[in-house]
């Protein structure tokens, strides 16, 4: 987990203006899904990003996630949020 941090802080140092926004959070037993808006750099549309987490005495021990860019426009009549 101390590479994950590491990792995370050199982001956070990167994009000092990140700005995320969660969208839906939903938790059954010991998961939890966020389904969020991440804008690394402001008047960017960003990307959504979809995190799974397994949590064990109020710490996450695991973590699964997916990542797509938010289109400029959409296939269809539904919107990335």
């Amino acid at each position: 987990m101390a590479g994950a941090k590491a990792e995370l802080g050199a982001y956070l140092e990167q994009f000092p203006q990140l700005s995320v926004e969660p969208k839906r959070v939903i938790a059954e037993g010991d998961v939890v899904a966020v389904h969020g808006h991440h804008v690394d750099t402001q008047g960017e549309r960003g990307r959504a990003v979809l995190g799974l987490f397994r949590v064990r005495d109020g710490k996450i021990v695991e973590h699964w996630g997916a990542v797509q860019d938010v289109p400029e426009a959409s296939a269809h009549d539904g919107t990335t949020f």
